[in-house]
């Protein structure tokens, strides 16, 4: 098998595997329709349906499944459906991270508490929207719980992937505690900037959803440990890349404004590098406009420049490369199959190149 044809099969294999995920879920919410004859409520979960299932790139599920055929797993039901699990929990906790944000889009359509919100008219709109999205962001993670036991996995298995699923969500909070704490906080570091993502995305996107692929197929701890040290530095390169579009991406390819992170405060390491190595006037201008509501695009454009000439930018795109060159080292190594091997380097290559 040629390069060209090898990558094709595992592209195709990709694509296959987020179908079934979708049709999986798909099948899911039609089991799980709203339990009261109210239509308020039946258009509540019909938004949450268009949400779990409108857009989104499968990145865990795909996570989760080269995992298992990483640790000898062949292809059965059970793994898609401890997949799509993970995807219902990231939906859920986008939901409540886009409150927490005040964002207005998420993948190019309003965010659920704007959707929610647009069902009613009235002063107390946007309140209800919020306090209803919290709730279906708590439904949403309370049926990952569901799904994710609903595979007929061996009780030792599923219990050491309950095991990782339990730290990945107790993780992730904790990341999304400290992210929130920094808005609070005097500057945050580098090193504290990073603290986050390492638990916010890092842990969360790629570290854990390995391994619980990897625990389902029966993963010995020593191939286990291989997957953090794919997973975290793969992982922080993601988030890296993720900060550097939200700040210098299009929105139109992205989904989302290059103003929402800016305006919400959020210290990035772009941030916390520009703040370390910004002469005077432009720390002044920093602490003037990152985290201001009012921030124009002008503005805006005065902040990004600031974080290009003091080296910030350069800094995170070599943060980024050193992170990227770690995880395939560990990855090329791995005493894993040729296909897991090449579906998890198309993933990682994807994850740390992306533009959206």
């Amino acid at each position: 098998m040629t390069v060209g044809t090898e990558q094709a099969s595992i592209v195709q294999t990709a694509e296959r595997v987020r179908a079934l995920v979708d049709h999986h879920l798909e099948g899911f919410l039609d089991e799980h329709a709203a339990p009261v004859a109210d239509p308020e409520v039946a258009r509540a979960y019909r938004l949450l349906r268009h949400f779990i299932l409108g857009g989104g790139k499968r990145i865990r599920p795909l996570l989760c499944y080269w995992g298992w055929r990483g640790a000898g797993g062949e292809e059965c039901d059970e793994i898609i459906s401890a997949a799509s699990a993970l995807e219902l929990c990231h939906a859920g906790l986008l939901i409540h991270d886009d409150i927490m944000d005040g964002s207005e889009l998420r993948r190019g359509s309003p965010t659920m508490h704007r959707s929610l919100a647009g069902l009613h008219e009235g002063p107390g709109v946007a309140s209800f929207g919020r306090a209803a999205a919290i709730l279906m962001g708590v439904l949403t993670l309370a049926w990952s719980d569901e799904l994710l036991s609903a595979g007929d996995v061996e009780p030792a298995r599923l219990r050491t992937a309950r095991g990782l699923f339990d730290r990945l969500r107790t993780e992730v909070i904790t990341g999304q505690y400290l992210d929130i704490l920094a808005q609070v906080r005097d500057l945050s570091t580098v090193e504290q900037a990073l603290t986050v993502i390492r638990y916010k995305t890092a842990k969360y996107t790629v570290e854990r959803p390995l391994q619980i692929g990897g625990a389902l197929a029966g993963a010995q701890p020593d191939l286990l440990e291989t997957y953090s040290q794919i997973g975290l530095p793969l992982g922080e390169a993601f988030q890296l890349r993720d900060d550097v579009l939200g700040m210098f991406g299009d929105p139109a390819v992205t989904g989302k404004s290059v103003l929402d992170d800016l305006r919400e405060g959020k210290h990035t390491i772009l941030i916390a590098h520009a703040f370390q190595h910004a002469s005077p006037g432009e720390a002044d201008h920093l602490r003037a406009w990152h985290g201001n509501a009012e921030l124009t695009e002008q503005r805006a454009a005065e902040l990004r420049e600031i974080v290009v000439t003091t080296g910030a930018l350069a800094r995170v795109e070599s943060m980024i490369g050193e992170r990227a060159r770690d995880a395939l080292g560990v990855l090329h190594a791995a005493p894993i199959g040729p296909e897991a091997r090449g579906g998890l380097a198309v993933l990682a290559d994807g994850l740390i190149n992306r533009t959206r």
